[in-house]
């Protein structure tokens, strides 16, 4: 399989496919596709594995793309402005935020992963449930504005801001903690918490979360008006 990332604000993945591939992805993320690959809608998992979909913010249902002769193409799309990253899943899973997974190949599981602590379930912008993905092969996942990759070294922390968490590898730390002084509480604009990933490992920041962009824009939509 052969792929490229096309586009900018709203990016697509166009993938060239050989005789037999599968490509696994959300409903509705598929753009355009050549007419002899076959799709397949299934629960996947059965009842048990729709509902883990829709904790993990996702649809309940899975789409199966199959090429029926080498070189057929298939091209999913960017939900919201951001990018798309591909992943290679292999020695180390990978944590994302939730609704993060946009298609992999067959080999990649999408589980649910748990915030064990109360902080970061509460204060930490991604919520108690996350996406992890695990097994082998290539995935994809959606970044919401830019991406920043950073790799942490054993030990090394940085503090990001709530909600800006995109992805990171398994072997990093995530915790929560309170912002500490009480100007910076008052009139730093970072809220009250910030989140605080430790190495080793790589990290992908994300610079503008759905939830960010939906409260900016807020204030200029129309208003109901009151009769």
């Amino acid at each position: 399989m052969e792929y490229k990332i096309v586009g900018t604000t709203m990016p697509l993945v166009e993938l060239t496919l050989k005789r037999g591939d599968v490509i696994k992805s959300q409903a509705g993320a598929m753009k355009w596709m050549d007419s002899q690959v076959q799709m397949k809608t299934s629960m996947d998992g059965g009842v048990g594995g729709f509902f883990k979909r829709k904790l993990m913010g996702e649809s309940g249902f899975l789409n199966f793309f199959e090429a029926e002769r080498d070189g057929d193409r298939i091209a999913f799309g960017h939900t919201f402005p951001g990018y798309i990253i591909p992943i290679e899943v292999d020695h180390r899973s990978i944590i994302c935020q939730k609704r993060s997974f946009l298609c992999s190949t067959m080999d990649v599981e999408v589980e649910i992963a748990f915030q064990r602590k109360l902080g970061s379930g509460f204060f930490g912008g991604e919520g108690f449930i996350m996406q992890e993905l695990k097994g082998s092969g290539i995935a994809f996942v959606e970044i919401d504005g830019e991406s920043i990759e950073l790799e942490l070294k054993p030990g090394e922390s940085i503090k990001v801001e709530t909600g800006a968490v995109g992805m990171y590898e398994s072997t990093v730390s995530m915790n929560v903690e309170m912002v500490k002084g009480f100007s910076n509480i008052l009139f730093g604009g970072e809220g009250l918490f910030l989140t605080t990933l430790t190495g080793p490992g790589k990290v992908w920041i994300q610079t503008m979360p759905i939830s960010s962009m939906a409260g900016e824009l807020f204030p200029y939509l129309p208003k109901p008006s009151s009769r």
